[in-house]
């Protein structure tokens, strides 16, 4: 059966960077499991698994407009280091859940000053590209 809308898909699959270092990867779990078509996975990689079918590999690199999205800077803000209560001490790489109009949004700290930081909402992989190597396990 060849993967189409609705059906259910397991795969493995490696994430890498464009560098060639691995991001995630599901290499000694199980496999990934998604229903196509139900936007589970990012856009440019459900659109490449159309048509494949059990035991099918295959490389996929997905551009950022069809995975997490562009880098926009405006989702980038500096606030005062007195906002982050729950920690003795503020660190880049740190990550946070921001209470928004739209509900609850992960920010991670970018950097960190005397009296402020730049938090980021931005996707950690936004604008970056996203090289998968899939192997379908079963449709």
């Amino acid at each position: 059966m060849k993967i189409a809308e609705k059906t259910v898909v397991q795969m493995h699959y490696t994430l890498k960077s464009d560098e060639g270092a691995v991001i995630d990867s599901s290499e000694g779990r199980e496999p990934l499991q998604y229903i196509q078509g139900m936007h589970m996975i990012v856009p440019g990689l459900e659109k490449a698994m159309v048509g494949h079918d059990v035991g099918d590999k295959f490389d996929v690199v997905v551009i950022p407009a069809e995975g997490y999205g562009e880098y926009d800077e405006r989702m980038t803000q500096e606030v005062p280091l007195n906002v982050f209560q729950c920690v003795d001490k503020v660190e880049v790489g740190m990550s946070f859940f921001a209470q928004t109009p739209g509900g609850p949004m992960q920010i991670r700290i970018k950097s960190v000053g005397e009296k402020t930081a730049v938090i980021d909402a931005n996707h950690e992989l936004a604008g970056k590209n996203l090289n998968f190597a899939i192997e379908v396990v079963s449709v």
